[in-house]
């Protein structure tokens, strides 16, 4: 705990039986109270490693949802819990768990709601190996998304992400879609309900077992990016009000 926050780490995963082990590893438990992984139904032994190495809070799905609705069910049981601070953290060891205590402290001491780890400020998306065509697409959303919803992240496609309770029990993730534009919904809809969001500096690691979507993917992702882009300048200007929306 920080500031009798109870901390909870959640782990989206896929296929994770070759990286979890490390990540695991190093979750600083001094203060994080609870961790909890989500099977998306996979086809490895991800939950069989899982227990091996001493998660005792494991769910598995019975079909492969998809990302965004492997992360729904990882914060309706963190918040099931008790959970105050709720941080996502890949299980494929692309962002280093040791960020979670400047994440986590942002929020226990009520500076920030919301903490994302950037890949963008500074080097560390090129640095480690993201893919050049990634990379441009990176910044040209993230310019496009600033000027639609009139805020100004260094990037909005971070999978490592630390909540406030307070913030997942306002928002709507319940109406933002099972595949992986679920986190641009979400972020849309944490301005929408006018939260701010930090970002601190974070490298990260690309490599065959980190998980990562082909180029056809990426581009229905990008669309969708820009989809709920108009969304939210839509909602913002008074024109039209997308169901995400409370």
């Amino acid at each position: 705990m920080i500031k009798n926050k109870r901390i909870t780490v959640v782990l989206p995963a896929y296929n994770a039986a070759q990286t979890l082990r490390k990540t695991y590893s190093e979750i600083p438990f001094d203060i994080v109270d609870d961790v909890i992984l989500v099977d998306d139904c996979s086809t490895d032994e991800t939950s069989k490693v899982a227990r091996k190495i001493g998660i005792q809070h494991i769910i598995r799905h019975n079909y492969n949802r998809g990302y965004g609705g492997n992360q729904k069910s990882c914060y309706d049981e963190a918040l099931k819990t008790g959970a105050d601070i709720i941080i996502m953290l890949h299980p494929d060891y692309q962002y280093t768990p040791q960020l979670i205590p400047s994440m986590a402290w942002l929020i226990a001491n009520d500076i920030y709601p919301v903490v994302f780890g950037s890949r963008i400020l500074g080097k560390g998306a090129l640095k480690g190996g993201m893919p050049f065509y990634k990379y441009i697409a990176n910044r040209f959303l993230t310019l496009t998304q600033n000027i639609l919803t009139g805020q100004k992240l260094s990037e909005y496609h971070t999978g490592y992400r630390a909540y406030s309770r307070e913030v997942l029990e306002k928002i709507k993730y319940h109406a933002n879609s099972e595949d992986f534009i679920f986190d641009n919904q979400t972020i849309s809809q944490i301005f929408d309900a006018g939260f701010e969001i930090a970002e601190i500096t974070c490298p990260t690691k690309y490599f065959k077992e980190a998980s990562s979507i082909n180029f056809k993917r990426s581009t229905v992702y990008g669309l969708g990016v820009l989809k709920v882009s108009f969304q939210h300048f839509f909602k913002r200007t008074g024109l039209y009000k997308s169901s995400i929306y409370r």
